[in-house]
């Protein structure tokens, strides 16, 4: 479903670059997944915890901006109610473009030329509400959570999962949660190291969050196709 959402968008079917599938965190299972890796997508559960912390960066200050260039991946908050998923997606895309092929004309080219100026709040009030004759994200990202296997819950729906991304920019591991004001930087990275690095985090705070016994965790990879 995620890849015929990003062909949607405009992934250009011989860009090469797919979501796949995480098993699971050993080092022997994250060998399965081709490299090099872009970005990696996170389901996890909301609780208690991990709403604490969330509260406890957004007093200390959180790291980036949001531009796109230089020390910040791009980045845009989330005002849509319940596409966490697809704000994932657009930081998977949006931030491994230089790699991709991108439709021409397509929704992901036009919307990334016409924000690119923008901070993250308003590309957020563009997704939401388009200008006349622009894409519609929000009709999109209905359209593709229709075709799961189960019925995508209304937009203003309380839900106790949530979608971020991880992205490796400028030497930096970053966490992308559009619920929060700005990137989080995790500390330094590579092209190389980072799958294992952004599991790292996930595996030493996430998990570590959720506490003991809770299994609600998804793990997707936007990686190199195999030959």
């Amino acid at each position: 479903m995620l890849n015929k959402f990003a062909r949607g968008l405009g992934l250009g079917a011989d860009s090469g670059f797919s979501f796949c599938d995480v098993y699971g965190l050993d080092p022997e299972l994250l060998a399965m997944v081709p490299q090099p890796a872009l970005a990696l997508l996170l389901l996890f559960p909301i609780t208690e915890a991990t709403e604490a912390d969330r509260t406890a960066q957004a007093a200390s200050g959180l790291a980036g901006g949001g531009g796109g260039e230089g020390g910040a991946p791009w980045y845009t908050r989330q005002t849509i109610g319940n596409a966490c998923g697809t704000i994932g997606v657009l930081h998977a895309l949006a931030n491994a473009r230089g790699a991709l092929q991108i439709e021409a004309g397509s929704f992901l080219e036009r919307f990334l030329a016409a924000t690119e100026a923008l901070s993250p709040e308003e590309r957020a009030a563009y997704l939401e509400h388009p200008p006349p004759g622009a894409p519609s994200l929000e009709e999109a990202h209905r359209g593709a959570a229709e075709e799961g296997s189960t019925a995508p819950p209304p937009a203003d729906a309380a839900v106790d999962l949530h979608f971020v991304c991880f992205v490796q920019h400028a030497g930096s591991l970053f966490e992308l949660d559009g619920r929060k004001t700005a990137p989080v930087r995790h500390g330094a990275s590579s092209e190389a190291t980072f799958l294992q690095d952004a599991v790292g985090v996930v595996r030493d705070k996430f998990v570590a969050l959720a506490g003991d016994g809770n299994l609600n965790f998804n793990l997707m990879a936007f990686a190199k196709e195999w030959a």
